[in-house]
């Protein structure tokens, strides 16, 4: 009797211990995620034997993104039953390409708390800043407003030239430069909540107005944005690829107009003149990744052509898919120099009017949305027009003088 008091008030101990760790017994899990049975993992062997499986499935496969490898689950014991790790992979992949509602909802708060912290950014860059101060400015605000303890993906906050750089903000390029008056800056981050991420990018001018080229440039983008906004719907004639080359062509089009090209924009087309100014894909899934998978099942091939070869989806759209919608303009120097190389380009570039775009950077507009049954729907909620980012810049830069004289 005495041992088993012992017992109960040393398993009550260790209970305690556990809870104030965070460790928390098999009744809790059950119930926090609903389920009918919770195991700890050195049980694995014995609860499945005592199931008497005829096969278990283990997760095997390729992502079509990354070409990573997904490394299937091993314990102790496995070589005793019959194993399968070829069928969940591609299941699994095209359950997570149709968004649930629930899902849907934790993807709309992520849009939302990362547009307003985009927002506060935009209202705290000046001249002078470095680029990591804005970088940590949208951690903070997405950590203390809404919970989000992670990004998607380490945030690209390119000034300057560098918003050109398509994946400027590794560790290699930290985002450390100097902000400076007349940069555009283009910031591409995402918060994360419950592993859901965000993709949204923001480009506007350090000081608040855009220059004259900025401009043209910046409106090219979202026009090309929002004609690909008013095609999309599911159905069968509705093909992502579709959505890059319609993309493409506003592009060549609004870049014709400003005098930076000249000719035919189908002979254009026909030499994927698109691609130097867009050297990456329209967009791509997004959910529990920020690229997320499913996106070349079998039966659906990549495309071998410029710029579409880097498309992270080819498939026709669906209704409840996530997407990102993100056409961008840059000035790579390399890749002008290449286009200028190639006789079959080179002939529609103006190179006087493209002298001005040298050290120009990029442009990028980035939005994330849901394919409906009628259309999409914008998750994304940020100053888009030109004249809404520079009437937003000014408005809040005037309150900040305000509130500036106030405090003194």
């Amino acid at each position: 009797m005495l041992l088993s008091l012992s017992l109960r008030g040393y398993k009550l101990k260790i209970k305690r211990y556990c809870a104030e760790l965070g460790i928390h017994p098999p009744e809790y899990y059950k119930k926090k995620y609903s389920v009918n049975e919770v195991h700890y993992t050195d049980e694995i062997a014995s609860v499945l034997a005592s199931k008497n499986p005829s096969v278990l499935l283990t997760l095997r496969g390729i992502n079509t993104d990354s070409g990573s490898v997904t490394r299937e689950a091993s314990f102790d014991k496995i070589s005793e039953f019959t194993v399968n790790n070829t069928i969940l992979h591609p299941e699994i992949a095209e359950c997570r390409v149709i968004k649930t509602d629930m899902e849907l909802e934790v993807l709309r708060y992520t849009n939302k708390i990362s547009s307003e912290a985009h927002k506060e950014v935009m209202k705290a860059v000046k001249p002078g800043m470095k680029e990591y101060e804005l970088e940590s400015l949208f951690q903070h605000y997405c950590y203390k407003q809404g919970g989000m303890r992670h990004t998607s993906y380490t945030c690209i906050c390119g000034s300057g030239d560098n918003s050109s750089v398509l994946h400027y903000g590794h560790a290699g390029a930290p985002n450390d430069k100097t902000v400076e008056d007349g940069d555009l800056c283009l910031f591409d981050m995402g918060g994360e909540y419950y592993c859901y991420g965000s993709d949204i990018t923001c480009t506007f001018p350090a000081n608040g107005k855009f220059t004259p080229d900025q401009k043209a440039i910046y409106e090219a983008v979202y026009r090309s944005s929002r004609a690909v906004f008013g095609s999309m719907k599911p159905g069968v004639w509705v093909a992502w690829p579709e959505m890059h080359r319609l993309a493409d062509r506003v592009h060549l089009e609004e870049l014709k107009k400003i005098g930076l090209l000249r000719g035919s924009v189908e002979d254009m087309v026909k030499v994927h003149l698109g691609a130097v100014f867009m050297p990456h894909g329209l967009g791509h899934f997004l959910g529990i990744d920020v690229h997320d998978v499913g996106g070349y099942p079998e039966g659906v091939d990549r495309i071998d052509l410029p710029g579409l070869r880097s498309l992270r989806t080819a498939r026709t759209l669906l209704e409840g898919m996530v997407l990102t919608v993100e056409p961008g303009i840059y000035f790579i120097d390399h890749v002008l120099d290449q286009a200028l190389a190639n006789p079959a380009q080179a002939c529609f570039i103006n190179n006087e009017v493209l002298a001005r775009f040298r050290n120009f950077g990029g442009v990028r507009i980035e939005d994330d949305i849901v394919v409906t049954a009628s259309g999409m729907e914008l998750m994304t909620c940020v100053p888009r027009t030109v004249e809404e980012i520079e009437a937003f810049l000014s408005e809040s830069r005037g309150s900040t003088k305000s509130f500036a004289l106030a405090s003194s």
